[in-house]
């Protein structure tokens, strides 16, 4: 069966996340059977990490504060989470399907794909986020 996606339920997932008035700072995309629905959100990424077993594939939509001393801005990423335990079909699956997802999630800085939980850890992906953005001022300080 095709993977579908519930459009409007993502998008205004999608547009909490990237809204500054708001302290929601991830957003998660999991399958339900063969659609793709919302699976949470929050502000503390942590719990989007919890999200992210051996059993599980997702995505997921991030703000993450970056920045030096001179400015702070908002970067975002459209993280794919694939666990260890996920069939070779399900992974080969997830690929297509996460043009589904960018339909919707359209602006991010970086796009990560992840199945090793380390590389989950926040000051890794924005370190990443920081390489892809250009000017660091931060070394002026060194």
């Amino acid at each position: 069966m095709a993977t579908r996606i519930d459009k409007e339920a993502c998008r205004e997932a999608y547009n909490l996340v990237r809204d500054d008035n708001t302290d929601i700072n991830w957003a998660s995309f999991k399958y339900d059977g063969s659609t793709i629905v919302p699976g949470g959100q929050g502000t503390d990424y942590e719990e989007f990490k919890r999200q992210c077993t051996d059993d599980a594939r997702l995505f997921g939509f991030v703000r993450i504060t970056t920045g030096d001393a001179m400015s702070k801005r908002a970067k975002f990423t459209l993280i794919t989470w694939i666990g260890e335990n996920v069939s070779g079909l399900q992974r080969a699956k997830i690929s297509t399907d996460k043009t589904l997802v960018k339909d919707i999630v359209q602006n991010f800085a970086k796009e990560f794909m992840i199945s090793d939980a380390r590389e989950l850890e926040e000051d890794y992906i924005r370190e990443e986020l920081k390489k892809a953005g250009g000017a660091n001022y931060d070394a002026q300080a060194e």
